[in-house]
């Protein structure tokens, strides 16, 4: 089973610098979208034999996720814990016989972490929704979750201490959700691989000079981890400021 995840900053602009080249070519059955920045009739992804899951931001032009899949999940639920409706659209759940699969794309804190209470309280909630679904089906969870781990995980890790996404809080929930029974699958396979990043400034030559951070991810339950095959990050392929990610799965379920 393959799966991607790639946030793509806007759909449209991202199908015009080819999104459905590489949709087709990758032949993924799943494929997780983030950042979507549309509403219900602005795209009409013709995709044979795809079944397609949309939750888009009542803000127009703002966040939202989409899920596009081969196989029909048993059951979709937008929003987290007892929540139907989520504003931002920011969270996908989708049941399959042997697995849960959990989209999102996390809340960023902001370039003044105005908004890192938020973020902290979107994590807790996050948690204890893994964790449940856990308790019934292994997980995967992935999406851009806007967090550089360890500092293996950003090319300058010491003037990015305390900034959004490098917060101690916000690296802090990464740890616990891990220690929690869940696996970061790139480290799984490459535990001190350098310079592996999937994000990158839109500044002059950064993303050529590779100069980014790795804020996507596809974490599953640690039970996985006989099933995980490989995962990679696409970071030849543009169209977006961040490139796709993929996770490879043995058969087993």
């Amino acid at each position: 089973m393959k799966l991607i995840s790639w946030n793509v900053n806007g759909l449209r602009a991202c199908v015009r610098k080819g999104f459905l080249e590489y949709f087709e070519q990758m032949d993924a059955d799943i494929f997780c979208l983030q950042e979507i920045k549309l509403q219900a009739g602005q795209i009409d992804l013709e995709l044979e034999g795809y079944y397609q899951y949309w939750n888009y931001a009542l803000k127009k032009g703002y966040s939202g996720t989409a899920v596009i899949t081969k196989e029909k999940p048993l059951s979709v639920k937008y929003g987290v814990g007892d929540l139907e409706v989520e504003p931002e659209g920011r969270i996908i759940t989708l049941e399959f016989e042997d697995f849960y699969l959990v989209n999102v794309y996390t809340p960023n804190s902001q370039r003044d972490l105005a908004r890192l209470p938020y973020r902290l309280e979107w994590e807790e909630d996050l948690l204890v929704h893994l964790k449940r679904l856990d308790e019934m089906k292994p997980v995967v969870y992935c999406g851009d979750l806007n967090v550089a781990h360890a500092e293996i995980d950003l090319r300058n890790a010491k003037p990015n201490m305390g900034n959004s996404g490098f917060t101690i809080e916000e690296r802090g929930k990464m740890t616990t959700l891990l220690n929690e029974g869940f696996t970061d699958t790139f480290r799984y396979f490459y535990p001190e691989l350098e310079g592996a990043y999937s994000w990158w400034s839109y500044m002059s030559k950064v993303r050529e000079r590779n100069i980014g951070w790795r804020i996507d991810y596809f974490i599953t339950s640690k039970r996985m981890e006989p099933l995980l095959k490989n995962a990679a990050i696409h970071a030849d392929i543009l169209g977006s400021d961040h490139c796709p990610i993929v996770l490879e799965l043995n058969e087993g379920f």
